[in-house]
């Protein structure tokens, strides 16, 4: 979950996200699938969501999910990506049942 930091733009993070974070990421061979939504509202309130953009990446494999992570291009996609947002929060999950 995250926010855009002030200095930049919905229309600069969505066109980077879609033509270079989700094919990149997608094409790990340690990720399943990985998308990226922006939040729409809340139910039952008129309030803003507290975070505009969420990531959701299945991870079929968390050991070597961390191996491709520390290669050098997904530093940079990294890079650009802490160069854009804030407020990040990076949860794991497990599924029940």
């Amino acid at each position: 979950m995250f926010n855009l930091k002030p200095d930049c733009s919905v229309k600069e993070y969505e066109a980077w996200a879609k033509s270079k974070d989700i094919p990149t990421v997608n094409g790990l061979g340690s990720v399943d699938q990985f998308e990226v939504y922006r939040s729409a509202g809340l139910i039952g309130s008129d309030q803003a969501p507290p975070y505009k953009y969420i990531e959701i990446i299945d991870v079929n494999d968390m050991e070597g999910f961390g191996g491709e992570v520390s290669t050098e291009a997904m530093q940079a996609i990294a890079a650009e990506f802490q160069a854009m947002t804030s407020d990040l929060f990076f949860i794991l999950t497990e599924k029940l049942g």
